[in-house]
């Protein structure tokens, strides 16, 4: 049984603690997403008759784990799609990665090639056809023995973003096998958080800051900044 993780709610907005494995909207897999259990959610919580509105205005890959923004109301919506679009949502990414990056901050910035057979992006220095520019920031907060922890910044949003440019800088995330880690995490999850989002609310225009719970994971738990 899923437990749903409800980290903020109010009468436009409602953010939620997605669980590693879950798919975000329905797909061809035929699993039942994440947004019919928040539209469960709401239904059962304030009595709602008939069907309940809920708008998904952004997605993680399903081995991601971390904050999903949905929106409650059409004007929500339609504000935070717009928000969304042109960068105004700021969300932080926390990346558990194999190998300490050269430096330990800075700026990567490559043209990602999306191939949809493989459900993979490609990494290139320089543009081509196709290739769509990728920029994220990072810095480094954490140490094991073995992994890095990476907090991670987008500047842009492009599939598999940040797993494929952090590969591409040779620190794959740990348990992700697509983009060249050596194995599999237990779970099948991939280390990578969702951990902080932070955006102007639509409607009512105060400053809204969600931050996910760490994974239960151990390494999790040991690796991150106390």
């Amino acid at each position: 049984m899923i437990i749903m993780e409800v980290v903020y709610e109010d009468n436009h907005i409602i953010i939620v603690n997605k669980q590693s494995g879950e798919i975000v909207q329905g797909d061809k897999t035929g699993d039942r997403p994440l947004s019919d259990l928040v539209k469960d959610y709401i239904k059962d919580r304030y009595a709602k008759p008939g069907a309940v509105f809920l708008g998904v205005v952004h997605r993680l890959d399903r081995p991601v784990s971390g904050l999903v923004v949905f929106a409650r109301t059409s004007k929500a919506l339609t504000r935070l799609n717009k928000m969304f679009a042109e960068g105004e949502v700021h969300k932080t990414y926390w990346a558990i990665v194999k190998n300490t990056p050269k430096q330990l901050e800075g700026t990567l910035e490559n043209w990602l090639v999306r191939n949809e057979k493989q459900n993979k992006s490609y990494a290139y220095d320089r543009e081509r056809p196709n290739a769509k520019k990728a920029i994220l920031k990072y810095r480094t907060i954490g140490h094991s023995d073995n992994y890095t922890l990476l907090e991670v910044q987008l500047m842009t949003g492009r599939h598999h973003q940040i797993r494929c440019q952090l590969a591409a800088m040779g620190c794959p995330i740990k348990g992700d096998l697509k983009y060249g880690a050596p194995r599999s995490n237990p779970d099948g999850s991939i280390s990578l958080l969702s951990r902080r989002v932070e955006f102007v609310h639509p409607v009512s225009k105060e400053t809204i800051t969600a931050v996910a719970p760490l994974p239960k994971d151990a390494l999790w738990q040991a690796i991150a900044p106390k």
